[in-house]
């Protein structure tokens, strides 16, 4: 299969027209606000992205599998795209304090009202400028050590060839930085989100946000691995270890995080309700005005009614035709998902797609696709002295002990 030229350059197509559009939003000052609400989404988009990457990554080494060999290093790209969401995030720091969070612009221009508001002064010192851009630096140098680390010993293991002793040690990293890295994994998507999204509302309580993020961003990975993986195999670079039992086992997870997923943002909703307290049901109630509830009624049954029904015979994981756009409709869902969470507070009477949103999701996804294809580019297409490749494939050696 060869790709046609448009598409190779279509993430640098997509990066500049959406730095053009994005540099229109933020130098126009009626359209600020809208901008920096479009940056976030679109940011926490991908974010989700980067962080389901690193969760497959630590989870593969932490239960030592084989299938997800073929895919590991794919996932390990997606990971090391954190220090470059880093980067990314600089639009939001800036805007953090003028257009974006209440607590912290209540902080700049009346700090006495601020501290007068309990729900902001019960989460000192968090919920302040140092707070905010102190998490920022820890989360983004905890994220890029940690996807550095994994990334580096499973590059040097490549390079072990048939030094076994290296390849063990290899091995052995990997399951160490694994080990402690999915506790600071839980503890820093958690940090995150609530800093990012959660906190655009600050009075708001919720103690399964940080889950309800995390189902969703490794739900998002899973379809874009797919995808990934099809286009991978069908274009070379992995046609030779890709079979169907990794498109079946993606997809198996994939549909095992529909229904927690479900299940999570479920349990959110009728625990907040039961409750009825207003520091929580506020969050709902105000997503309940206009066409914010459609957008609702389209999460629960797109989000999780659509994909579980596609999903549920087992060979339908294998059949492209139906996977493919179901994956996209992933992506569509999770869009809208990050606007549920984030958008409410620009277009209280319903939702709507600005071009904003559009210029800032083709500006984030053309970077990190050119990154990404970059390192790909750049090393082995999957792990070849990955102890357990042999298994994944279905070739099974035995030492002879004669």
């Amino acid at each position: 299969m060869v790709i046609p030229p448009i598409w190779k350059k279509l993430p640098m197509i997509l990066a500049v027209i959406g730095a053009v559009g994005g540099a229109a939003g933020i130098l126009t000052p009626s359209l600020t606000k809208q901008f920096a609400h479009s940056y976030l989404l679109a940011f926490m988009f991908f974010l989700s992205i980067c962080l389901g990457g690193l969760f497959l990554t630590l989870i593969h080494h932490i239960f030592d599998a084989a299938w997800s060999v073929p895919v590991r290093r794919i996932n390990e790209h997606l990971a090391f795209l954190l220090p470059i969401m880093g980067i990314l995030f600089i639009p939001i720091a800036i805007l953090a304090p003028t257009e974006l969070y209440s607590w912290l612009i209540a902080l700049r221009t009346d700090p006495a009202a601020a501290h007068a508001d309990h729900a902001l002064h019960s989460k000192q010192p968090l919920f302040s400028f140092g707070g905010f851009y102190g998490t920022a630096i820890a989360l983004f140098a905890i994220w890029t050590w940690l996807s550095y680390s994994l990334r580096k010993w499973s590059l040097r293991q490549d390079d072990a060839g048939k030094d076994n002793a290296l390849r063990v040690l290899c091995t052995r990293k990997l399951r160490v930085h694994s080990a402690y890295g999915i506790y600071v994994f839980a503890f820093s998507l958690t940090l995150a989100v609530i800093m990012w999204m959660k906190s655009l509302e600050h009075q708001w309580f919720s103690t399964m946000y940080g889950v309800y993020y995390f189902a969703a961003s490794v739900w998002t990975t899973l379809a874009t691995l797919y995808v990934i993986t099809t286009v991978l195999q069908k274009t070379g670079p992995l046609a030779g270890v890709i079979t169907k039992r990794q498109r079946h086992d993606i997809g198996v997870l994939w549909f095992a995080f529909t229904v927690f997923y479900s299940y999570i943002h479920f349990s959110q909703y009728f625990l907040i309700y039961n409750a009825n307290i207003p520091e929580e049901t506020y969050y709902y109630v105000k997503r309940e005005v206009g066409t914010w509830w459609q957008v609702g009624m389209v999460i629960i049954f797109g989000h999780f009614l659509v994909p579980f029904v596609a999903m549920l015979n087992q060979d339908a994981k294998l059949k492209l035709p139906l996977m493919i756009p179901l994956a996209v409709w992933a992506w569509l869902m999770h869009f809208c998902d990050m606007s549920f969470n984030i958008m409410p507070l620009i277009h209280k009477s319903g939702f709507s797609v600005h071009w904003l949103d559009i210029t800032c999701m083709a500006f984030i996804g053309g970077v990190l696709s050119i990154v990404f294809i970059k390192y790909f580019n750049a090393h082995k297409p999957y792990p070849v002295n990955d102890h357990r490749l042999g298994e994944a494939l279905g070739v099974h050696q035995y030492e002879d002990h004669k």
